[in-house]
């Protein structure tokens, strides 16, 4: 169980430090959940380890170790998603609580036999890059829906984040990666955007949906 809280808030560290630099125990503690002496206490663990830097009253840094430490139970996590849509025909809605369990297997030869099964792949079942056993992943450089203009054709490539209301409602409107989407009119008034796509004579998106569509123009 220690190891798991351990990964978790590594994990939360990893993801904090791609949008930011500057990660505070105030920061960590709220997506954690939890308090700040708890918060406080594990980061002491975790510098113990050797994953993180921590000093008084300045920011948290993973170190280089830790980021691989981190990016290895993302990537276990990510994998685990690709083999639950790919090989046991989950619905991308339905992979992620599962993976949350997966990713925390101690097994180097279940994740490799399971990437190989895969054919390597480099993204999850929602776009977001896989890295590999260094720790590394190439960003793709998309961009959202709503910066396209009109009369502009876009490939879905991923999703800003994957949440099990976003998933459903993408299904409800048969939108999935891979899908060609056209871009016929934006409304000055709500910037909702009337696309086609699939045989879809048109759909209206609204500009929250589509400020979390990743795209690829075409």
């Amino acid at each position: 169980m220690a190891t798991v809280v351990k990964e978790n808030y590594l994990k939360a560290l990893y993801f904090l430090s791609q949008k930011s630099s500057v990660i505070s125990l105030t920061e960590l503690g709220n997506v954690m959940g939890v308090s700040k002496p708890t918060v406080n206490n594990m980061v002491k663990k975790l510098q113990a380890k050797g994953w993180l830097i921590y000093e008084k009253y300045k920011p948290l840094q993973l170190t280089e170790s830790g980021r691989i430490a981190a990016a290895l139970v993302v990537r276990k996590h990510r994998l685990s998603e690709m083999f639950l849509c790919n090989i046991m025909a989950f619905g991308w809605e339905e992979v992620h609580d599962i993976a949350e369990e997966l990713e925390h297997i101690n097994s180097d030869k279940l994740f490799d036999r399971m990437d190989e099964l895969l054919g390597f792949p480099t993204i999850d079942p929602h776009g977001s890059p896989i890295p590999d056993k260094e720790g590394n992943f190439i960003k793709p450089d998309y961009q959202l829906l709503s910066q396209i203009p009109i009369d502009t054709e876009v490939v879905l490539r991923g999703l800003r984040n994957s949440s099990t209301e976003l998933l459903l409602y993408l299904n409800t409107k048969e939108l999935q990666l891979g899908t060609t989407i056209f871009l016929h009119h934006i409304e000055p008034f709500d910037k909702s955007i009337q696309v086609s796509y699939g045989g879809h004579r048109e759909v209206i998106l609204s500009s929250a949906v589509s400020n979390l569509l990743l795209v690829e123009v075409l």
